[in-house]
């Protein structure tokens, strides 16, 4: 789903960019008061497992491609603000060092990707908690943190053909409009790459609940 340097306009990016300064630096400042001495190996290994999912891109039919983030199992063990600020550090670190993703474009990766998936994922799993089995109410979250990002993506993309043209008519960046992109992409994560991402968050956080039980019962023996 990272969007590479030469497909967005600069009518598009710069916009996504001044937005996106002050809200990382709000993220920033609410992870710094989020975390402790405890808690920060723990979420420095789910944001490592973010990075890893991340690099597996599969390409996709409207010029981009698809992969799992993890946002929303950082978004409910730790909030939606530390989620978005961490798998934006994530995009940044890919883009600069692997070239995944572009540095021009850093900004709407990172609002899609870090704050649209980490806050719909935040805010489907509240609703949803208590309501729904466990189970699917973490399947859901996954799935529609990730769909919501790709629609962010497929917009930015699709949108492209209507700011720029050279002189015989052709787009001069993303030449796929939004009857493709649409389609293309958030089609693949509807029927796809969420589902990947609600069994992993579903099963992750399992993972995490069990071992916590472990600890805990192994903490009243002792």
């Amino acid at each position: 789903m990272h969007i590479p340097d030469g497909f967005i306009s600069p009518s598009t990016y710069l916009p996504a960019t001044v937005a996106a300064i002050p809200l990382l630096m709000i993220a920033f400042k609410k992870t710094k008061e989020a975390i402790n001495d405890e808690s920060f190996a723990f979420l420095s290994s789910l944001t490592a497992f973010s990075f890893v999912i991340m690099m597996f891109n599969i390409p996709i039919p409207g010029g981009t491609s698809g992969h799992a983030i993890g946002a929303a199992i950082l978004a409910i063990m730790f909030g939606p603000w530390v989620a978005a600020f961490c798998i934006s550090l994530t995009l940044f670190i890919q883009a600069l060092v692997f070239g995944d993703g572009g540095l021009s474009v850093f900004a709407i990766n990172s609002l899609a990707m870090g704050f649209v998936a980490s806050f719909a994922a935040f805010y489907v799993h509240k609703l949803l908690n208590n309501r729904l089995n466990n189970s699917i109410v973490l399947f859901l979250s996954g799935w529609s943190g990730i769909v919501a990002a790709s629609f962010v993506v497929a917009v930015a993309l699709g949108i492209q053909p209507l700011l720029g043209v050279d002189s015989v008519g052709h787009p001069i960046y993303f030449p796929f409009g939004l009857n493709v992109t649409i389609p293309a992409v958030v089609g693949s994560h509807v029927l796809f790459f969420g589902v990947v991402e609600g069994f992993a968050t579903m099963l992750v956080m399992k993972f995490i609940a069990k071992i916590s039980n472990q600890r805990t019962n192994k903490e009243v023996v002792i």
